[in-house]
């Protein structure tokens, strides 16, 4: 192999290397920006109330400040794509996902439910992800995106909003 073949691919590494340490910092850098709009998100309560919609499994694509639907947040684990199951309760929306904390979104909360074409950099078919805007204790308000296994809950999610 030659030497200037070694150097090509040694420059090729350190460059990848570089790109991936500025994604990172770049990362960081939005979590830090964020964390005080962001805050504490609501805990789980441990009395959900009557259970409106059962669990739709699907994958959760992530949370963006609103009305970006690609600013999406980095604070905690939040900013991660997971699977998971979303149920509708009285007392809120509750999102467990796998590997990650569960996302209780409080009734009062709520300012909307609807269907969107993507959220979070996560592009679908028309109507593919069904998105809750609610809002945080800092008074920021946030999109959550789920793009659920079966669309056919979609109508039960916006007309439960809507009633």
């Amino acid at each position: 192999m030659s030497t200037d073949r070694i150097l090509l691919t040694l420059g090729f590494v350190a460059f990848w290397v570089a790109m991936v340490a500025l994604m990172y910092w770049g990362w960081k850098g939005r979590a830090r920006r964020q964390r005080d709009a962001i805050g504490e998100l609501p805990q789980v309560p441990s009395e959900l109330g009557k259970q409106l919609i059962e669990p739709s499994s699907g994958l959760y694509v992530g949370s963006t400040v609103a009305p970006s639907w690609q600013d999406r947040i980095a604070v905690g684990d939040i900013g991660f794509r997971a699977t998971g199951d979303l149920s509708r309760y009285e007392r809120g929306v509750l999102l467990e996902r796998d590997g990650a904390s569960a996302i209780w979104i409080p009734q009062e909360s709520i300012r909307a439910i609807r269907t969107e074409r993507g959220l979070a950099g996560k592009v679908m078919s028309k109507d593919g992800v069904l998105v809750i805007r609610w809002e945080l204790p800092t008074g920021t308000e946030i999109d959550t995106g789920f793009r659920g296994d079966d669309k056919s809950v979609y109508p039960s999610w916006v007309s439960e909003e809507n009633a």
